[in-house]
């Protein structure tokens, strides 16, 4: 059949929605009764030919009380069967022992009966009625008189579903419509479909030129190199309605002559995109088990398997904290050995697709296995080095795995303007690419759309396709092509510390400030100030007046604080403290020290000399009370060592890191760019993480000069010229 009888076909079903559904249904739903009717009446006429010998079969299974049904398939030569005694379209023959009628022989009564019609379908058709929520719809349909006619215009012979050829009223010859075929005209509906309701294509629907690209990238490098009546295997692991396969296998088989044969699997988490999915592999005579239903991430519907060639446009910026006790548990510890490299922060889960199609990659055949995935670029740079999306990145880097990334030009998809890019993957990097890594800007690719779709106001040609493709294969410096090696996108993320400098003073205002514990020091100074020293005797008679200030302030406490609040041996703990600063203080002096180190000795030895016994967080409390960091005081001695190297005690509100190329030495690199400014400063080698990160842009950037004071001038003064001297008045 031509493509123009394909269009026909898709023209009149389309027109069917407007026709019957109008005014019972609002014109985003209408691709609810559409696509699932327009299914089952392909099915429906599949199955007409053994109908009567389906039902024959069918009464002997129950005569026999046979409870398995799957033998039914082998009368129908499809994986599917219907036993009610209905169809669409043909009725039987009226002497025949197993009757079966049209649904349209009795219209008064064709909405119950469509309802036997449907539960007669085989478990496989059963699930797709199920997730396109059929029955949904019956009730609407009945209500509004509209049953009859849209099953009237779906087994019209004004179009052929059927795989025979048949005669028009007019007497015209309509050719059969193959498998391929109707998967061609459901394909189509399903992008008519989607392009009508834009504001949610994007989430599963991807622009055919798009997946002509990934496919042209995925699949031409091998041409030649398939062989030819071999079986090879595709997968999405979002796999939508199925686009992204059905597009694969189409140029799979062109560049291999239809010699070789491909296997489609994919994984769908959407009910009804599932369902169109599996009716388009049952259309194509496709084995529908392939598609597995449910979160790819959560629950791996082919955990035991690996596939040649996997392609995919996951979701991206949307959350999988749904999946997360599934793959890191309670204890923060990764289950999953799909996602061993980390994980990304659980609001964007695109990269746990990347990560599932790696784990799915063969690695003992020739041509390993290729990926093509479309990312936002957040998938390039966000995250810092040892976080879960940097890790993913230095995997696929530093296994030689990322083949290229092509940048696309904005506003390509029906749901977002925003920058998209392909990654390619391969295990079986051809030996001139190995160790390095292709980008190609393609941001600038485009033709202009004559009408906008949602968000996507711009589109690639076959030439455009072409050109990129060639781009790729020619694995050369270009204009719009750059090669880096792996390490060029590493970087050595390093720990800059700088000493810990303290002065120190005692003072009766800081000692003072002990007499309250700085987890509760607000109310433990209202409670002092109100009740004075009667908080050293007995506060809970207290009590009452004490929470309904706090409650009247709005002040919240938690319970266990209270309990402190009313504590007597908490008070006096504190009040112990004061009772040993201040005895300090006279011991010490109140002079200023800018040398914590002789400080702390000072505070040692006077305490042994009081026979004040502290422990180390009540010794932590009062220095700290009586100190504060002076960029002028001496460092703080951490420890000292053996050989005599003296360790300082690190100011953590002075850290700072450093990004060091993974090609670069660190210590050449930290002392021509850091001790050259902080000459006390040092590097914490124990905190050093590798890091990779890809900035798309900054590689691609052309710098623009500014314009030239004369370029300017000459425009104010043109300008000038025309605003009739007003502006020399202003100079002047």
């Amino acid at each position: 059949m031509s493509r123009k009888a394909h269009n026909k076909i898709v023209s009149y079903i389309w027109g069917i929605a407007d026709d019957v559904l109008r005014d019972v249904f609002v014109r985003g739903k209408y691709r609810d009764v559409i696509l699932p009717f327009t299914v089952l009446r392909r099915l429906d006429v599949l199955l007409e030919a053994s109908k009567e010998q389906v039902l024959e079969a069918n009464q002997f299974l129950l005569d026999e009380e046979i409870n398995d049904f799957s033998t039914l398939t082998n009368v129908t030569k499809y994986p599917f069967y219907n036993t009610s005694p209905f169809t669409m379209g043909k009725n039987g023959a009226a002497d025949a022992v197993h009757k079966f009628v049209s649904l349209k022989s009795d219209p008064a009564r064709i909405d119950t009966n469509l309802l036997k019609y449907l539960d007669g379908f085989s478990p496989n058709v059963q699930e797709i009625i199920s997730k396109f929520k059929i029955r949904n719809q019956l009730e609407t349909m009945q209500e509004a008189g509209v049953t009859w006619h849209l099953i009237e215009k779906l087994t019209s012979k004004e179009i052929n579903l059927s795989p025979n050829e048949i005669t028009t009223s007019k007497g015209e010859k309509l050719p059969p419509l193959t498998n391929l075929g109707m998967g061609y005209v459901f394909e189509e509906l399903i992008r008519k479909f989607n392009e009508e309701n834009n504001e949610e294509a994007g989430e599963h629907f991807t622009p055919r030129e798009i997946i002509r690209l990934m496919t042209n990238l995925m699949f031409k490098p091998l041409q030649g190199k398939l062989k030819e009546y071999a079986t090879y295997s595709i997968y999405d692991p979002a796999c939508g309605s199925g686009g992204m396969l059905t597009e694969a296998e189409h140029f799979a088989l062109d560049i291999t002559g239809g010699k070789s044969k491909f296997h489609l699997y994919g994984q769908e988490v959407n009910p009804e995109t599932y369902a169109i999915c599996t009716s388009d592999m049952l259309i194509k005579d496709k084995d529908p088990k392939n598609i597995a239903y449910g979160s790819t991430l959560g629950k791996d519907g082919f955990s035991m398997q690996k596939f040649d060639f996997m392609l995919s446009n996951p979701p991206y910026g949307k959350s999988w904290k749904i999946d997360y006790d599934s793959i890191v548990g309670t204890k923060k510890k990764i289950l999953d050995h799909r996602f061993t490299e980390g994980v990304p922060r659980s609001s964007d889960g695109q990269l746990l697709f990347l990560m599932n199609m790696v784990s799915k990659m063969k690695s003992s055949t020739k041509i390993g296995s290729r990926i093509a995935t479309v990312h936002n670029g957040s998938a390039l740079f966000t995250g810092d080095a040892g976080s879960g999306e940097s890790n993913i990145r230095k995997y696929i880097i530093e296994e030689d795995m990322l083949d290229c990334i092509i940048g696309l030009p904005k506003n390509m998809f029906y749901n977002t303007g925003i920058n998209t890019y392909i990654f390619l993957l391969t295990n079986k990097k051809e030996k001139t690419r190995e160790g390095q890594v292709q980008l190609i800007d393609a941001t600038e690719i485009y033709q202009k759309m004559r009408k906008s779709l949602g968000a996507k106001s711009h589109e690639m040609t076959q030439a455009h396709i072409a050109q990129l493709t060639q781009t790729y294969l020619d694995f050369k410096e270009t204009e719009i092509s750059k090669i880096f090696k792996n390490d060029d996108f590493g970087y050595q993320k390093i720990t800059v510390e700088r000493p810990l400098r303290l002065s120190a003073q005692f003072t009766e205002e800081t000692i003072e400030k002990l007499r309250f514990h700085k987890s509760l020091y607000e109310e433990m100074e209202w409670i002092y100030n109100r009740f004075g020293e009667a908080v050293y005797e007995d506060l809970k008679k207290h009590k009452a007046v004490i929470f309904k200030y706090f409650e009247e302030q709005e002040i919240k406490i938690k319970t266990a604080d209270k309990t402190k609040l009313l504590d007597l041996k908490y008070w006096k703990a504190q009040q112990h403290l004061v009772e040993v600063a201040q005895a300090l203080k006279e011991k010490i002096g109140e002079g200023i020290s800018h040398d914590f180190n002789v400080f702390k000795k000072e505070i040692d030895k006077a305490l042994k000399q009081l026979d004040y016994k502290l422990s180390a967080a009540e010794k932590k409390t009062i220095l700290d009370i009586v100190t504060w960091k002076n960029e002028e005081a001496e460092r703080v001695v951490k420890k000292k060592e053996k050989d005599g190297t003296i360790r300082y005690e690190a100011d953590s509100a002075l850290r700072d890191n450093e990004n060091v190329p993974l090609g670069e030495e660190i210590d050449s690199y930290f002392k021509r760019e850091v001790l050259s400014h902080v000459p006390d400063a040092w590097i914490d080698y124990e905190k050093t993480v590798i890091g990779y990160e890809i900035s798309f842009t900054k590689y691609f950037y052309t710098y623009e000069p500014l314009r030239s004071l004369e370029e300017i001038t000459k425009d104010l003064l043109a300008i000038e010229k025309e605003s009739d001297g007003l502006l020399k008045e202003i100079l002047v």
